[in-house]
């Protein structure tokens, strides 16, 4: 079980949003690289970055600070928010990045996500949010017609690393993730589902572990971690179980 801190970059600075939403922002730390260097010194067995400028600009903005972060920690890092052409993905990879995170594109373009993962066979992974069952996309800003289950087995079908997958309804409000739409689409599918958007104590942890057997792999957790709700050492106690 994957415990994943995320670090979301809008400025240079390390923020946080509640639901997506760019005017809602809160600032915590102005020193990105610090924050990773101690989510691994923490335990951290891999670290989630998006480029939140990235996302909504539809082209990298905070690519020297992800530079920054690939080289100063030793555990995997996996990025998104604006990736949306080729050349991105491999300057990503060539930073030291080893899992580049693709959302939009994948439910606009699905032949760029299937030259992708020709391309970099174990290097993508794809990002779906959701509100009741249907895919958002834009940093949330659309909501579309798309069921996120039959976008997830297309992804799969391209032969995807994993699946992040975030009720929107939940991300940022310290509520608890979307337990059971996270099981329901792992169930239905045999790729690694990331969990994503409102685990915020040790009772979430616990939940995902029982999670385990249908396919949930881990979660990425934002907020809790830096307000201090969740303690992370003892999240991966649980997680390690």
């Amino acid at each position: 079980m994957l415990l994943i801190p995320a670090i979301d970059l809008k400025g240079g600075q390390c923020v946080r949003l509640r639901q997506g939403r760019m005017d809602d922002v809160t600032v915590f730390s102005d020193d990105p690289v610090t924050v990773a260097r101690r989510w691994a010194d923490e335990g951290a067995e891999r670290i989630h970055i998006v480029d939140l400028d990235g996302a909504v600009k539809g082209q990298p903005i905070n690519i020297g600070v992800v530079e920054q972060i690939a080289a100063a920690v030793e555990v995997p890092v996996q990025v998104g928010g604006g990736i949306r052409d080729e050349e991105t993905v491999q300057r990503y990879l060539n930073a030291g990045v080893q899992y580049v995170i693709i959302g939009t594109k994948a439910v606009n373009a699905p032949h760029f996500l299937h030259d992708l993962c020709l391309e970099f066979p174990r290097h993508i992974i794809v990002s779906l949010d959701a509100k009741d069952g249907r895919v958002a996309l834009n940093g949330w800003a659309k909501l579309t017609g798309h069921d996120v289950i039959e976008t997830a087995l297309h992804c799969e079908r391209d032969g995807v690393e994993a699946i992040i997958y975030t009720d929107i309804a939940k991300d940022g409000m310290m509520q608890g993730f979307s337990v059971d739409s996270t099981r329901n689409l792992a169930r239905a599918l045999k790729t690694p589902v990331l969990a994503s958007g409102g685990v915020s104590s040790l009772d979430d942890i616990r939940t995902l572990k029982e999670l385990e057997p249908d396919g949930v792999a881990g979660a990425v957790i934002g907020r809790a971690l830096y307000q201090g709700s969740l303690d992370f050492k003892e999240a991966i106690k649980i997680a390690r179980g």
